[in-house]
């Protein structure tokens, strides 16, 4: 269980930086003309519980003399959440490790 809990963490930890990278990229392109945002989207893994993946979607390109569809207050919000998950994540695998030193100690 407490192996599980650790793959958990990590797919949470990996799926919350690569949301945060598209944040990233969708913010530094708001002023490039024609630039179209991405979106993040979680999909829990099967079987259910064993952790979670992301699946990034992109948009039509506009054209390229059209401002860029970027929504700033949207993705300043959604940046602090994916941090927010990412923070959650790895005290899942911190508490897992704690728990697991533990066990050992008490088999030793």
């Amino acid at each position: 269980m407490a192996i599980s809990a650790l793959n958990t963490g990590l797919s949470g930890l990996q799926a919350s930086q690569r949301a945060l990278d598209n944040s990233a990229h969708n913010i530094a392109n708001a002023n490039t003309q024609g630039f179209q945002p991405s979106q993040a989207s979680f999909h829990e893994n099967q079987p259910a519980g064993t952790g979670v993946s992301l699946s990034v979607q992109g948009q039509q390109r506009l054209a390229s003399d059209q401002p860029s569809n970027t929504d700033l207050a949207k993705e300043t919000t959604d940046t602090l959440l994916y941090k927010t998950q990412f923070v959650l994540s790895a005290k899942v695998i911190q508490t897992q490790d704690q728990n697991l030193g533990s066990l050992i100690d008490t088999k030793a």
